[in-house]
């Protein structure tokens, strides 16, 4: 049983990170670790205590980091004994770890191998050199969440950085000769596609190759694409005399004709491609990457275009953390997630504010997603991060280049220069330069807080990204309109998204009228009436203006922020449409449910605001049904009015009895009829 379960879960590791089994082996390194807050004990006459058994994914602040701003945030250590087999001497021998919050220093047999500063990316450090075969070895790794100015992001305020290895760690055997996995842990083979028509696609493959022997070696690189069916459709073979010095950079193109396209949700269609080395007749290392056949183009004035032809681009954010857990989520929990989003109707999703989980990735190209990936320059600026934003975003480059679902790579999110000379537009400059230059394919953004287009800091990328939160930190809801109307006539020519927009909305708070009197920064009555409203009335308009060539809502699920107390719940933005525990949706979500999600559907808003003062109220209904109508205590069934667009219907004058309501809506489409049904309880009159 034991052999079976290893066996399991080496198959999984290696489908989830997309290697080829041959020629390497992959094995997860998440079990037997302990785990301690603080620092190593120096003095050995101290007591080496404190220390838990964990299994990665593991985060310390799973708790106190959603309760407020006492949380623990400083250095923490984490150790595993691990017996290296004797049969790998020869071999090559790496640690490679998905995220470590925030800067990870890793010792082996206490010999410092390395620092890693930024916690939402992969890094991965030979271990060959240091570890001792068939004998019994000692990992270390510290790990620090405290904010640091030279370390994106620079503090905890919009959201918490959580500590600990928080993502699966993965211990890599390969041959002397290999595809490099310490290119900014990347795959080792970068992936690009040009000419993509319906006819031909022409596929350019760079595989970096190290060779650890003592002379140059005769080798044999093979590129394989195969159709989802395992049949060969294009090959390149090449013979290559590699070096011992440096790294061999082996270029290969092939052609794939009549492809079968890539096309979003509607048919998430991947090849699968595999660089293979070989030499004597034997495999010495394979990598294999998902293959989407795809283009992308973003067209002022008139859209998002895929393979062409013009796709609907309806957006959610993510946070990647669930109550109780933080950040250390199993896949299961990202697939939920992705689950979730799917439910809502959403076609693209900007994953903010940093890269997130490779299995998420993943899903996102095997389920159609179009995807937004950015690195955590976000909120303010030091003057002092300028090196580690620039490792970060060749680490999400270089880490993701090959997922198709990716169209655009994130510079920043609101942080701001007064002038085009200073830090951050300079810096937001230099970041764009890297992105073109490690990646030409792909469009890059810079996002800004405000409305105005000629903003220094956000003309460096290709799109202008706008947060926008109209009727709640500034104006009125209706004010997006006029805000959309003028961009559109002072600057046609522009690529403009909305990266956020909505309001915070507890469960737990409502109004029957849409009363404005509530503080945003620091209130505690935050009313889920006046988010839905809000959402309501601003998805109606930005489906009217194709100008706004991608909309993103802010934000899928609630979050933790641990130096917030706001809207009755303290250390949490409430702007999600779902609970952080995933448990409740709100009526927003089930708002653009019926605009997006093309499965019949009905719902009946404000169904937890159900003690009522008023005999004579108004109902809203959501539904993509054709025929609504509603009846109150089995009574004459009743017409509605279209509201906001014609997915918003609003009955008017509907009158309550006293003490319990039964309030019924039903929609009819092509012969289907579907109910919802909520109580409202009419409190009589003193």
């Amino acid at each position: 049983m034991k052999k079976f379960s290893l066996a399991g879960m080496l198959c999984v590791s290696l489908f989830l990170r997309g290697y080829a089994q041959e020629g390497r082996s992959i094995l997860p390194f998440n079990d037997g670790w302990s785990f301690r807050k603080g620092a190593l004990t120096a003095d050995k006459n101290q007591p080496d205590t404190g220390w838990t058994n964990i299994t990665v994914p593991h985060t310390w602040n799973n708790k106190d980091m959603q309760e407020g701003k006492n949380f623990y945030a400083g250095e923490a250590c984490y150790r595993k004994t691990f017996t290296v087999s004797p049969q790998w001497k020869g071999k090559r021998l790496f640690l490679r770890f998905e995220g470590v919050g925030s800067v990870a220093s890793l010792y082996v047999n206490n010999r410092l191998i390395g620092e890693h500063k930024g916690s939402y990316s992969a890094f991965c450090y030979e271990i060959t050199h240091s570890v001792k075969y068939g004998e019994e070895n000692t990992f270390v790794v510290k790990a620090n969440n405290s904010a640091r100015e030279d370390v994106l992001p620079i503090n905890h305020f919009l959201f918490g950085i959580f500590g600990g290895i928080y993502r699966p760690v993965s211990l890599i055997v390969t041959n002397d000769i290999n595809i490099t996995t310490t290119d900014y842990a990347s795959p080792g083979i970068y992936i690009r596609q040009s000419d993509v028509n319906a006819q031909k696609a022409a596929i350019s493959v760079t595989a970096k190759i190290e060779n650890k022997q003592l002379h140059h070696k005769d080798i044999t690189v093979e590129t394989v694409i195969k159709d989802r069916q395992g049949k060969q459709v294009a090959v390149n073979s090449k013979k290559v005399n590699v070096s011992p010095q440096g790294t061999n950079i082996i270029r290969q193109d092939l052609q794939v004709d009549q492809p079968h396209l890539w096309n979003g949700q509607k048919d998430p269609y991947l090849y699968s491609l595999t660089t293979t080395v070989m030499a004597d007749g034997k495999i010495l290392d394979a990598v294999t990457q998902p293959l989407g056949i795809r283009r992308f183009e973003v067209v002022p004035g008139k859209g998002f275009f895929l393979n062409g032809q013009p796709y609907v681009m309806h957006g959610v954010t993510r946070h990647q953390e669930w109550q109780d857990y933080g950040n250390a989520l199993s896949n299961a929990q990202h697939k939920a997630d992705l689950d979730l989003i799917k439910e809502i109707g959403a076609t693209t999703i900007r994953f903010a504010h940093y890269q997130q989980a490779e299995y998420l990735y993943s899903q996102c190209d095997s389920m159609g997603f179009v995807i937004w990936a950015e690195i955590p320059f976000v909120n303010n600026s030091s003057g002092k991060e300028g090196d580690n934003a620039k490792q970060q975003l060749t680490e999400l480059i270089r880490q993701n280049f090959n997922h198709p679902a990716i169209y655009v790579w994130g510079l920043h999110n609101e942080v701001y220069a007064k002038t085009p000379d200073e830090h951050v537009a300079v810096l937001t400059r230099q970041l764009n330069d890297l992105a073109k230059t490690e990646d030409p394919d792909r469009y890059t953004t810079a996002v800004s807080g405000y409305g105005e287009m000629d903003r220094p800091a956000n003309l460096a990328a290709d799109i202008q990204g706008m947060n926008r939160y109209y009727g709640w930190y500034e104006g009125r809801i209706e004010d997006i309109e006029g805000w959309v109307k003028g961009l559109e006539q002072k600057y046609p020519d522009y690529k403009l998204m909305l990266t956020e927009y909505g309001a915070d909305g507890n469960i737990h708070q409502h109004t029957d009228s849409l009363s404005t009197d509530f503080n945003p920064v620091n209130g505690q009555f935050f009313p889920e009436t006046y988010q839905t409203a809000t959402h309501v009335k601003q998805w109606a308009v930005i489906e009217q203006h194709p100008y706004i060539a991608a909309s993103y809502l802010w934000n899928t699920f609630e979050f933790a922020v641990p130096m917030w107390n706001r809207g009755g719940v303290n250390a949490r933005n409430l702007k999600g449409l779902i609970t952080y525990d995933r448990k409740q949706k709100k009526d927003a979500f089930f708002w653009y449910k019926a605009n997006w999600n093309p499965e019949p559907m009905i719902y009946i808003a404000e169904r937890r605001n159900n003690i009522r003062k008023q005999a004579k109220v108004q109902v809203e209904v959501f539904s993509n049904m054709e025929k609504i109508t509603l009846s109150v205590n089995n009574g004459k069934p009743l017409t509605g009015r279209q509201g906001a667009n014609k997915r918003d219907v609003l009955f008017d004058d509907v009158v309550l009895q006293p003490g319990a309501n039964t309030i019924i809506a039903t929609g009819v489409q092509h012969g289907k009829i579907l109910t919802d049904t909520i109580t409202w309880q009419l409190q009589a009159s003193e």
